[in-house]
């Protein structure tokens, strides 16, 4: 089955086009699309994506990314959980804004996962890009957990991952994918924009 999704399906700016990311590409885009919506299958879709996604990775040599949707799958469930448990049948789980107590928290985690990452991918691993590589994973994961937490802020994060993701998927050579990306970054900000709105009004103090 895997030597199937490395197989090409077209070739596109002179590189070959595997089906595995031309699926990836597809789960992907519909994956955002839901989860602007704040829709509850945005989780199963994206476990889907990240499977997809795990295979081309570890195909091009980016091994953070393709351990990195080992935990997005952990994630995802966790994320369906969650939404279910507290955003759709229950209304503890609302879109809002990040504490600085989780900004703080935010920050350290992804300060030493970069780090660890970086010297992981660059002392043990045949990685040509190891600190864009942790960067992107420190980012993805920390945008993904404020995602299962409804936290408006998240979409930041993923802007700033993809700003990075594009040019390097376009290093390695995957133009669907690093298009695929453009494509997130333009959802993100619609994201963005959509969760802003759905924020709760602050309460207004009687005069």
């Amino acid at each position: 089955m895997i030597d199937g999704l490395l197989t090409t399906a077209f070739t596109a700016f002179g590189a070959p086009t595997t089906w595995a990311e031309l699926l990836g590409f597809a789960t992907g885009v519909v994956n955002v699309w839901l989860l602007v919506r704040r829709h509850i299958l945005n989780w199963p879709v994206g476990i889907l994506n990240v499977v997809l996604l795990m295979v081309v990775f570890w195909s091009a040599g980016l091994y953070a990314d393709a351990g990195l949707q080992i935990v997005y799958i952990l994630l995802g469930l966790y994320g369906w959980w969650a939404w279910l448990s507290g955003g759709e049948r229950h209304a503890g789980l609302t879109v809002r804004t990040t504490t600085t107590g989780e900004w703080t928290g935010l920050a350290v985690a992804g300060a030493v996962l970069t780090a660890a990452l970086w010297l992981f991918l660059d002392r043990l691993t045949g990685s040509t890009v190891p600190l864009a590589d942790a960067v992107t994973t420190a980012l993805s994961l920390l945008a993904t957990y404020g995602q299962t937490r409804k936290l408006v802020e998240s979409w930041w994060l993923w802007i700033a991952a993809d700003l990075i993701y594009i040019p390097l998927y376009g290093y390695k050579e995957l133009w669907l994918t690093a298009i695929l990306y453009v494509a997130f970054l333009t959802l993100c900000v619609l994201g963005l924009r959509t969760w802003r709105a759905a924020l709760p009004a602050p309460a207004t103090v009687p005069a």
